[in-house]
């Protein structure tokens, strides 16, 4: 439970933050592209999707694959993504333990 309270709070908030300058400040996309501060955390936060997406590539956390990890951060972002990914491989799992630190370490 407590990851999809995490995951519906990073899905929520800095969307709304984002659905609001969408529909309030922007202009174009050449006028991002020109502001060098959101071109680095762009990139930032493509390259966090890109290492945590081999990661779970190289140790799979459940039956649910990373291309699906990239899905959900491309939809939400990594504060919905990397909880959600994680509380859908768990709840998928075979043996799902009582805790999320038991089912965790048990990878």
């Amino acid at each position: 439970m407590g990851l999809l309270i995490v995951a519906a709070f990073g899905l929520l908030v800095p969307n709304a933050l984002f659905v609001h300058w969408l529909l309030n400040d922007f202009t174009t996309v050449e006028a991002v592209l020109a502001d060098h501060l959101a071109v680095s955390f762009i990139l930032d936060a493509v390259i966090a999707m890109a290492l945590v997406a081999w990661l779970f590539a190289l140790a799979p956390r459940g039956p649910v694959r990373w291309p699906w990890f990239v899905v959900l951060s491309l939809l939400g972002g990594l504060g919905f993504s990397i909880p959600f990914y994680l509380w859908l491989n768990r709840r998928l799992d075979p043996d799902p333990k009582a805790t999320f630190a038991e089912w965790w370490r048990s990878r």
